[in-house]
């Protein structure tokens, strides 16, 4: 079954929902949860998974989106390490990258949406 717009605009929503998490972890709001930061855990690696993989997991794009994915759990985890060493304002800081990942997310998701 061909993929809708509506799919793809759930993998945006489950990106935003991570970066709105890790947020929360970088300002205090909630604790570190080790899960966060789980690839299989993750909402846009299980749509990854469940979704786009059964039927275009050969494609080459499909695994840059998971590298992509997996360099920003890595970072994300990075962050809320030094935020727990109490270095605060690098960790904030630091969400600048978390940003670049989600936007070299959202281009890679913009190329495989206009491709299939």
């Amino acid at each position: 079954m061909p993929l809708s717009p509506f799919d793809f605009q759930q993998a945006r929503v489950k990106q935003v929902l991570f970066k709105s998490r890790l947020r929360s972890v970088l300002y205090g709001v909630r604790a570190t949860e080790p899960a966060l930061f789980a690839y299989g855990e993750n909402p846009l690696a299980q749509w990854i998974q469940t979704v786009l993989k059964p039927e275009f997991g050969a494609l080459a794009a499909v695994r840059e989106l998971e590298n992509t994915l997996q360099q920003m759990l890595r970072t994300g985890q990075d962050l809320a390490a030094r935020y727990q060493r109490g270095q605060i304002e690098e960790a904030r800081t630091g969400l600048d990258q978390i940003n670049a990942f989600a936007d070299q997310i959202e281009r890679q998701l913009l190329t495989l949406e206009s491709s299939l």
